[in-house]
């Protein structure tokens, strides 16, 4: 599969078979995400695989009880230092964990596994449930697994829309 039939084929999966995730298929994720950019070469971003059921039903706690975190066989965290602002006044844990995120994302499609990106989660105890330092930001999670539904269409507005040339003008 290309980078862009990742891209058209992916979709929020909210179901999920219970088969495990293969080793070899994780790893391939996890470097997808080491690979991507952050700001400065930093490489301050951090992954954390959750397979344990017992931390699974912490991390679904965490994330307003949202069913579909009890489904999955695992969820991927990713954090990082929460001091570094970059240069145009943006957190650069935000920005670093948001395009690992999107390579993870992508890299799992690939895979043939599903994922869905969660921003509705309670930092403290997600931070305590997994032992993360106090200077990280849990920034965004992810369940993993095979899906178990073919995910939602998605809605997305025509390009001509959304891309202006030479300034703020259609």
């Amino acid at each position: 599969m290309t980078v862009y039939e990742s891209i058209e084929t992916r979709k929020s999966i909210r179901d999920f078979e219970k088969r495990p995730v293969e080793p070899e298929k994780l790893q391939r994720i996890l470097e997808a995400g080491r690979l991507a950019p952050t700001a400065r070469c930093s490489n301050a971003t951090r992954f954390i695989v959750v397979d344990d059921p017992d931390l699974m039903k912490k991390v679904q706690e965490a994330c307003m009880g949202q069913a579909l975190m009890g489904k999955a066989p695992m969820a991927v965290i990713v954090c990082s230092d929460s001091t570094r602002v970059m240069g145009c006044d943006q957190r650069a844990s935000t920005v670093d964990c948001s395009i690992a995120m999107s390579f993870m994302m992508l890299a799992a499609t690939a895979e043939g596994l599903g994922t869905c990106w969660i921003g509705g989660f309670t930092q403290e105890p997600l931070k305590e449930a997994l032992g993360i330092p106090a200077e990280y930001d849990v920034v965004a999670l992810t369940p993993l697994g095979y899906p178990a539904e073919e995910g939602r269409p998605r809605d997305r507005k025509p390009l001509e829309e959304l891309v202006y040339k030479n300034g703020w003008k259609r």
